[in-house]
């Protein structure tokens, strides 16, 4: 039977949330599968076994090589403290079966991590050959959890105890006499062999925690830079983290908005799955770094505008003739659109909605000359939001479901401007709303909670609040 390595996290002593997000935080919600892949993940694909206990395929390198505790002149070879054996020589930690990961989480508590294992060491046995023996090996260690100058959770070893448990010989002949004074002296030397295991384990995990939590850039709009907003919680299937994100400008300025009082009510987390809520106010606030970084206006000329868009004095006159005055057919349209206002995003009964607040001034092309003034409108853009997950960032997609309009000002006399309304959605679709995409390309970013990956996500629009849901 291999061997137990039982790891006590102390990860705060409060219940978690009742399924109320009552901080404008990012809630995230990581199963323990996730947690003990990050470790066994920690140990297969890093070089932890590697540098703790020397190359398994080569005796002569790592920490326990010819130069190690248990090489050549080591603790248990010919000079050390077994140099009155001389017939036992080079015994060495040349193997070490992968250890398996399993945890249970104690709600309140922390985690009892274990890791199963089995060490082989070889030498020279004293009637000559190879000697070889299989240690089963138990390891307890107890790690406290703090926080970083960062913000971000790290785990620090606090106690670790190795024990051994059945010692064979697999091959060779070793004295009983002998065998005894091997074993003793193994009880004594692999806890500190073996415990540095566990330190490396943490530190990888340490690594995948402080990434999770720093500044994700939004490209040229920025950056959101996550923290945590409070000690993490632990239940029984799960550990949860409150994450602060702070949306900065490219200069560096914090864009803050008003937040909602009202808390989110965030849906039970099922069992083997991970979780993350993303919550209204960091959409409303992405869109309001767009309009702050004056990403949301839009100048549509002749050069920028494709051939296959209507935008000129002969459609606008199939329309309302009486807004062109006496202007002729053929000449070119301007569409000067403005946000002045931070764009409202909706978030309710499944769907996700983004009403922006407009100004738009039409204008007609003078040959050789300025532009003249025709009218300005008034209106608001409703555009249906489609949200799809990647691996690390929630992306958008907008398209304009409806445009409202009312004359502003105008050359002539008033006019129904809910006759253009129609043309303008198709012209804004074409254009405004390609632009808006391009910008928006970038996505949400989610935090990477121990890489979790978030492509394969069930997504779910609640109230206020857009919620996540991978299985582990």
């Amino acid at each position: 039977m291999l061997g137990l390595c039982s790891l006590l996290l102390l990860w705060g002593l409060a219940a978690p949330s009742h399924g109320l997000l009552e901080t404008v935080g990012t809630l995230a919600r990581i199963d323990k599968d996730e947690l003990g892949k990050a470790i066994q993940n920690s140990l297969v694909g890093g070089p932890i076994l590697q540098n703790v206990l020397g190359t398994v395929t080569s005796v002569n390198q790592g920490l326990l090589g010819s130069g190690g505790l248990l090489g050549g002149g080591g603790l248990l070879s010919y000079g050390g403290i077994f140099g009155v054996v001389e017939e036992l020589s080079g015994l060495k930690i040349e193997e070490l079966t992968l250890p398996k990961v399993s945890l249970r989480l104690l709600p309140g508590f922390g985690v009892q991590l274990s890791l199963h294992t089995k060490v082989g060491l070889h030498g020279s046995g004293p009637l000559g050959g190879l000697l070889q023996l299989g240690v089963e090996v138990n390891v307890s260690s107890r790690v406290a959890l703090g926080v970083s100058p960062r913000g971000t959770p790290i785990l620090i070893l606090k106690r670790c105890s190795t024990l051994l448990g059945h010692i064979s010989l697999l091959s060779g002949l070793l004295p009983a006499p002998l065998f005894g004074v091997v074993e003793q002296m193994l009880f004594k030397v692999l806890p500190g062999m073996l415990c540095p295991v566990v330190d490396s384990v943490l530190g990888v995990v340490n690594e995948l925690l402080g990434a999770a939590l720093g500044l994700v850039p939004l490209g040229a709009l920025g950056s959101v830079e996550f923290s945590l907003a409070t000690l993490p919680l632990i239940s029984n299937q799960y550990i949860e983290l409150d994450i602060n994100p702070i949306v900065k400008s490219v200069a560096g300025d914090v864009i803050d908005f008003p937040k909602p009082h009202v808390p989110v009510k965030v849906p039970p987390k099922d069992d083997h799955t991970s979780q993350v809520t993303v919550p209204l106010y960091l959409f409303n606030t992405v869109f309001g770094l767009l309009q702050a970084n004056g990403a949301l206006n839009i100048d549509l000329t002749p050069e920028l505008v494709p051939n296959n868009v209507p935008l000129s004095t002969t459609d606008l006159a199939a329309l309302a003739p009486e807004a062109l005055g006496k202007l002729p057919p053929g000449q070119h349209l301007l569409l000067f659109l403005r946000v002045k206002d931070v764009p409202i995003v909706t978030l309710q009964n499944k769907k996700a909605a983004v009403s922006i607040p407009a100004s738009i001034r039409v204008l007609f092309a003078v040959p050789g000359g300025s532009p003249e003034f025709l009218f300005e409108l008034n209106g608001a853009l409703t555009l249906k939001a489609q949200l799809a997950p990647s691996a690390t960032k929630l992306h958008i997609s907008l398209s304009l479901e409806r445009l409202s309009l009312k004359l502003a000002s105008s050359i002539t006399n008033t006019f129904d401007v809910s006759r253009l309304e129609k043309w303008l959605s198709d012209v804004l679709q074409a254009t405004y709303v390609q632009k808006l995409n391009v910008d928006l390309a970038v996505g949400i970013p989610l935090p990477k909670i121990l890489n979790v990956n978030f492509a394969n996500s069930v997504l779910q629009i609640i109230e206020n609040a857009v919620v996540l849901t991978v299985a582990s």
